[in-house]
């Protein structure tokens, strides 16, 4: 069986397509079967307000995907045009590793997994810019 497996804390909520869903008390393992389903650890979501840097605006734009607010086709322009912007600036290999899984996953409709790579990129971003105000 393929998909998606989402491992669950206690009481840790996600959205589904559109319905917010809540675990009960223990740990728990969902399988995720159906392709191109739209899901989001609300744990991982960022508030508009957090969306203040290229990367972080990258994930929040991915994120709306997830959650409905966008139309998937006009969101994947501005999402491939704004990984080209930000490959100009993460040139390592992990971070470009990073970029074209990214790239990749959007392409095929794998959004979830796009804003999976593209959240690694927040830690190196956050390096880059408290490097640039020292």
């Amino acid at each position: 069986m393929s998909g998606l497996v989402l491992k669950l804390g206690p009481r840790e909520r996600i959205l589904i397509n559109g319905a917010v869903i809540e675990n009960g008390d223990r740990r728990s393992r969902l399988s995720i079967v159906t392709p191109n389903a739209n899901i989001l650890r609300l744990r991982d979501a960022l508030h508009p307000d957090e969306a203040k840097t290229p990367v972080r605006r990258v994930c929040y734009t991915a994120q709306l995907i997830l959650t409905g607010d966008v139309e998937p086709d006009e969101a994947r322009k501005q999402l491939l045009r704004r990984i080209e912007e930000i490959s100009h600036i993460f040139t390592d290999s992990d971070s470009r590793q990073l970029l074209t899984k990214a790239t990749e996953t959007l392409i095929s409709g794998q959004y979830y997994q796009t804003l999976k790579a593209l959240r690694a990129l927040i830690p190196r971003e956050d390096r880059i810019l408290a490097s640039s105000l020292q």
